[in-house]
């Protein structure tokens, strides 16, 4: 006999479970084990005779051959049923269910425990996999499972899995309208008169923004259907949380226990709390949201105060005005033009300006709408006092986030202004609150697959991730930003590499940046170098590097036993401008949003804060997440590459060197800039850009000395992007395989890579310019003094060493041409010119190079000649013959030295 066992008080996805498995496993019978829930209970009533039930008492123990529990993992919860998993005939034991995090005490054969929201979705799967169909009334009792336990799919633990299970169902015929009844069934008078009571007795407390409610209900009986009851109650009263306490101390038919009993239902909809997780302790269990516990023996009132003071521990601190907003704030003065606040809306790319007194005493705010009406009706040289609103609506640094909402939609404000001590401190914009709201809604999986807030999850991934001695060194930097009152962020690249490392894989980060954020509690706008020096005095073993301009510290460890070549940037939290196009940025201090909005690609704009509260919460604005899930390399702004051409390298390198795709939009951006002449333009004024001269350099190394130069670039070629360096540059066939040419033989002559493969690869690239205009590329570049001598020689060097060449036969004359010159020399000479020169300066410095003379000058001292000029011209003479191969041993060549020294006497 197969029995499927469902668990005491079943509920619909218990019963669902059990219906489905028993259309796959043909012959088996559906155990209740005790009790059912009030609707499953009215439901079995018409419905009993359609479904292979039997009842607990009429199994015949001996006859059991495979037992299969739905929806549960604990044996005391299957009441009488527990005795038989101890039978010795029992050949298999398969258990279903989707609370993940539940601990299992039933000995089993086989588990399929899966983040889903109702156990019945994994039957339903495992259905479809065997083709078979259910008849209509399986499939509404497998509807109804599902429904229950996802909330029609409205509860944080639905999936697509249950949706597809849900819809498969419908499609096969399961009843709508009975679903419709046993989803919502009204209550009875008995739980009408309690709902009633639980109104009167309900108490609740206002923490952190969220009104928790609790309320205790005693009863001489138990009385079922009271988890429908707290539904309603959490509904009616808006709480975010509720623990709905039943006390009782008779059984059904009036006998009393030995012990008074004590159900506690909870339900929250706050993201953060975990009631499986509170509850499973004291032996309860169930979802994140929604859970109950069964005590014995317990003070009621007494338990439930201490379950309700537990879980407060549990919620997070909520959003305060003070971490969303934006600071410094950039403020005007009452007798700015309008046309000079304009001005400053371009260059910050801000949508309004807070307007302050002589005292900074906030007396308006002025919108972009503003000024372009002002600008419309002719006032450009009207003072902003004129135009800006006056009548504001402010907030407070410790404003929560859902006043702040409330705020903006109750008055429909687009930005508020934060006001400490009459002073104006930050600024909280509607966008700021919309990406934070959508922030907090995303959903990401843990290693079991539970889906969890982003909030809360990267930091263990991290640790897990990072070498120890890393993981030890950022903590100790985060505490002491929390110490000083700032907050830590890392930030770009680290964070993009190690959300996309796989679990538990180490990653060798040796470049991680940092960012300190905290000026709405300070104005040093030299945090990130105050605390970089801070850290250095306890690493004595590190360097500090202090950029003061852009208000960036690097501490830097060489070839460390513990750090490797760490190269570890602290930097303030800034914004960025560009006065002109390619130039470098003009930087001013700012929030950790703006420090974001001014980095290159969405998956570069990522953050992870390390300091509490909410350590370990992924910033995320602008779909960072999303691209590298994608594959995607998109840039954040459509001006980011006439600003910046260093970018479009960028974009290429990390497009190439991730296997991602540039967006196609991003490209287009990337071609526009380029076809808009903008950089030719600055080159023909002789403009000496950064962007297009020592960081487009920097660029390129990355580029040309990476193991993936040659894709890299292609990709450069076909977006046109190398006219960044010059109109004339380009990778022509030619240029191609003169590049691959020289990289094959540097591979050979040169595998340590002391000569710089990097710059020979872009010396070759930049020869199609004529000769002026290469130097002067190559000194903006800056390019290191052999190179630009080698530039300057290598046409003259190309003539010479050819027309010498055709002069001679032999292969010591051959030698005698080329030994003067220096391997990058050669080497440059030879992939620009004929096949058969070329052979020969690869035979020279692979095969003649390597020739010495038989003999050197110990031997001729041997031999009993003084050291002298002579040596020199006596040895010339043997390497000559040696190398055209007129002498072949020692004797041949003591021989030659003999008739030299008595002709040179």
């Amino acid at each position: 006999m197969d029995l499927i066992l469902c668990h005491q008080t079943v509920d619909f996805d218990a019963l669902g479970a059990a219906v489905g498995l028993s259309c796959l496993k043909v012959g088996s019978r559906i155990v209740l084990t005790g009790g059912a829930h009030p609707t499953v209970k009215d439901f079995l009533a018409l419905h009993r005779d359609e479904i292979p039930l039997i009842e607990l008492r009429s199994v015949n123990p001996k006859q059991i051959r495979h037992l299969i529990v739905v929806d549960n993992q604990q044996l005391n919860r299957l009441g009488k049923a527990s005795d038989w998993f101890s039978l010795s005939q029992i050949k298999s034991v398969e258990l279903y269910d989707h609370h993940l995090n539940n601990k299992c005490d039933i000995p089993t054969t086989f588990q399929q425990i899966e983040p889903v929201g109702a156990t019945t979705t994994l039957i339903v799967e495992k259905i479809q996999e065997a083709n078979i169909i259910p008849n209509p009334i399986e499939a509404t009792i497998m509807a109804l499972g599902i429904h229950v336990d996802t909330g029609s799919l409205t509860f944080s633990q639905s999936t697509a899995r249950d949706a597809k299970a849900l819809a498969w169902l419908m499609e096969i015929g399961a009843n709508v309208k009975i679903v419709a009844e046993y989803c919502d069934p009204g209550f009875t008078p008995q739980l009408q008169g309690i709902f009633s009571e639980a109104l009167d007795k309900f108490e609740t407390k206002n923490i952190r923004g969220y009104q928790i409610a609790w309320v205790l209900i005693e009863t001489e009986n138990f009385v079922s259907g009271l988890s429908n009851l707290a539904e309603r109650l959490i509904e009616l009263t808006e709480s975010d949380a509720l623990l709905f306490a039943h006390s009782y101390h008779k059984r059904h038919n009036d006998k009393p226990y030995p012990q008074n009993r004590l159900i506690i239902i909870g339900r929250t909809r706050i993201e953060g709390t975990n009631l499986n997780e509170l509850f499973s302790v004291y032996g309860g269990g169930g979802h994140s949201q929604a859970a109950s516990l069964m005590l014995r023996d317990v003070d009621p009132e007494n338990k439930l105060q201490q379950l309700v003071e537990e879980f407060i521990t549990q919620i997070p601190h909520p959003l305060t005005a003070r971490d969303l907003m934006s600071s410094p704030v950039r403020t005007i003065r009452p007798e700015t033009t309008i046309e000079q606040a304009q001005r400053m809306l371009f260059r910050y790319g801000h949508s309004g300006l807070s307007v302050v007194d002589e005292n900074d005493h906030l007396v308006g705010v002025i919108s972009r709408r503003d000024l372009d009406l002002a600008l419309h009706h002719g006032f450009s040289h009207a003072p902003v006092k004129g135009y800006m609103s006056k009548n504001l609506k402010t907030i407070h640094p410790d404003t929560l986030l859902p006043d702040i909402e409330s705020i903006m939609v109750t008055y429909d404000v687009g930005r508020l202004p934060v006001i400490n001590d009459d002073k104006l401190i930050g600024i909280v914009t509607r966008t700021d609150l919309l990406r934070q709201i959508h922030q907090q809604r995303k959903e990401v999986k843990d290693e079991n697959g539970k889906k969890v807030a982003t909030v809360s999850c990267l930091l263990p991934s991290i640790r897990n991730s990072l070498e120890p001695s890393i993981w030890k060194l950022l903590e100790e930097i985060a505490q002491e930003a929390e110490h000083k009152g700032w907050h830590l962020y890392i930030v770009g690249g680290a964070v993009r590499d190690l959300l996309l490392t796989r679990n538990y894989e180490k990653v060798l980060l040796q470049d991680i940046d940092l960012v300190v954020d905290g000026f709405h509690r300070s104005a040093d706008v030299g945090a990130g170098v105050e605390l970089a020096s801070t850290i250095q005095k306890k690493y004595s073993n590190c360097r500090l590097s202090v950029h003061g301009e852009f208000q960036t510290a690097a501490l830097l460890w060489h070839k460390d036993p513990e750090f490797g070549s760490l190269w570890l940037d602290i930097a303030t939290s800034r914004t960025e401008f560009y006065p002109y196009p390619a130039a470098n940025p003009e930087v001013e201090a700012s929030s950790i949003r703006q420090d974001l909005y001014r980095r290159d690609f969405t998956i570069n704009a990522l953050a992870v804060r390390l300091t509490p509260p909410r350590e370990g919460e992924l910033l995320d604005f602008f779909g960072g997440l999303l691209d590298l899930k994608a594959k995607e390399v998109r840039v954040l702004h459509a001006n980011s590459f006439i600003e910046d051409p260093t970018r479009i390298y960028r974009a290429v390198r990390f497009a190439v060197r991730l296997k991602f795709e540039i967006e196609p939009q991003t490209e287009a951006y990337i071609r526009y800039a380029i076809e808009s002449g903008i950089y030719e333009k600055l080159r023909l004024k002789n403009h000496v850009a950064p962007a297009l001269t020592t960081r487009l350099k920097a660029e390129l190394k990355y580029i040309l000395e990476a193991n993936y130069w040659k894709p890299a670039l292609q990709l450069l070629s076909e977006l046109d992007a190398l006219k960044c360096l010059h109109n004339q540059v380009s990778l022509d066939d030619k240029i191609w395989w003169q590049i691959r040419c020289a990289s094959r033989w540097l591979k050979y002559l040169d595998p340590d890579n002391k000569i710089g493969h990097w710059l020979i690869r872009l010396e070759i690239l930049i020869s199609q310019i004529n000769i002026k205009e290469r130097k002067q590329l190559a000194q903006n570049l800056q390019l290191p003094k052999e190179s630009l001598e080698r530039i300057e020689i290598v046409n003259t060097l190309s003539s010479e060493i050819q027309e010498n060449l055709k002069k001679y036969d032999k292969t010591s004359e051959k030698y005698k041409q080329l030994y003067r010159y220096k391997l990058p020399d050669l080497m440059l000479v030879a992939v620009n010119c004929n096949k058969k020169i070329r052979r020969i300066i690869w035979q020279y410095l692979t095969q003649w190079s390597k020739v010495e003379s038989p003999l050197n000058g110990n031997d001729l001292k041997r031999m009993g000649y003084k050291p002298g000029p002579k040596y020199k011209m006596v040895l010339d003479r043997l390497l000559s013959l040696t190398l055209d191969g007129e002498i072949q041993s020692k004797e041949e060549a003591e021989i030659i030295v003999r008739e030299m020294m008595k002709e040179l006497n």
